[in-house]
């Protein structure tokens, strides 16, 4: 029997294609849910704590096979008030996949090129990030990419402001400014299980207004928050949900291309 996930609340939510499998149910509340005031744990001394240059993130197991490096960019920056918020993009609708997700800046690592290098190239080819801009901090750990063996090594940066953007508009449809303190409010963060027995797994979502933010840029947030509140948000079967899937994984059958 499905036990249905509450769906986003009025007002919130976008129009991503999210492939649910016919089995599915709610999952476990935001790691954050039982402090007072999450907001007030949020700072630029806190990030920097949580994620010190020169931090490196727990491996994905598929490093070791050989697989293909991708990294992203997860670009923080302060309003004149101290309060911190974070560039997100929506990818195009045009993209051959993850057409109009919600992503961090990002792409395949070039050969020779660091995790830094490539999360800062990234930036600046699809939003115009001034690469001068940006004071690169630590590693959060890697993420295993679920339909190909991939992984991503997310890097955190730190801009001295609202950056200042040009999109490719082959890439990107829109830049997304999100307030911490609205991924924090109250009912925006969910968790769904996806599958059962060795499929099952959890997956994020984030519910702004007109957008849903979920799958691996969601984990990735998830993951970033719970470090800078120093909450306990789970070992590598939360963080990085993917990585158990064996190297012959395919998207079972049963999934839907649904609009939520």
């Amino acid at each position: 029997m499905t036990h249905l996930p509450p769906g986003p609340p009025p007002g919130r939510g976008g129009p991503q294609r999210i492939p649910r499998p016919a089995e599915f149910s709610a999952g476990s509340p935001a790691p954050w849910a039982d402090l007072a005031d999450p907001v007030a744990g949020v700072s630029l001394d806190a990030v920097r704590a949580a994620v010190p240059p020169g931090r490196v993130g727990r491996p994905s197991p598929v490093e070791s096979d050989g697989a293909a490096p991708s990294a992203v960019l997860v670009p923080l920056f302060p309003a004149e008030d101290g309060s911190l918020s974070v560039l997100l993009t929506r990818r195009s609708w045009n993209l051959r996949t993850h057409k109009g997700e919600v992503s961090f800046p990002g792409g395949r690592t070039d050969p020779g090129e660091t995790a830094v290098q490539a999360a800062v190239r990234e930036a600046f080819e699809e939003v115009g990030v001034d690469p001068s801009s940006v004071e690169p901090l630590g590693e959060l750990d890697h993420l295993t990419t679920v339909t190909r063996r991939a992984y991503i090594v997310p890097v955190v940066g730190l801009l001295p402001g609202r950056p200042d953007l040009v999109l490719n508009t082959d890439e990107v449809d829109a830049a997304l400014l999100v307030p911490l303190s609205e991924l924090l409010a109250s009912e925006v963060f969910r968790e769904e299980r996806w599958g059962s027995g060795e499929w099952s797994r959890p997956v994020y979502f984030f519910e702004l207004v007109g957008d849903t933010v979920w799958g691996a840029t969601a984990a990735l947030l998830r993951q970033l928050l719970s470090r800078v509140l120093e909450v306990e948000h789970g070992g590598p079967d939360e963080n990085d949900p993917a990585h158990m899937a064996p190297t012959d994984y395919q998207i079972p059958p049963g999934f839907e291309d649904e609009v939520v």
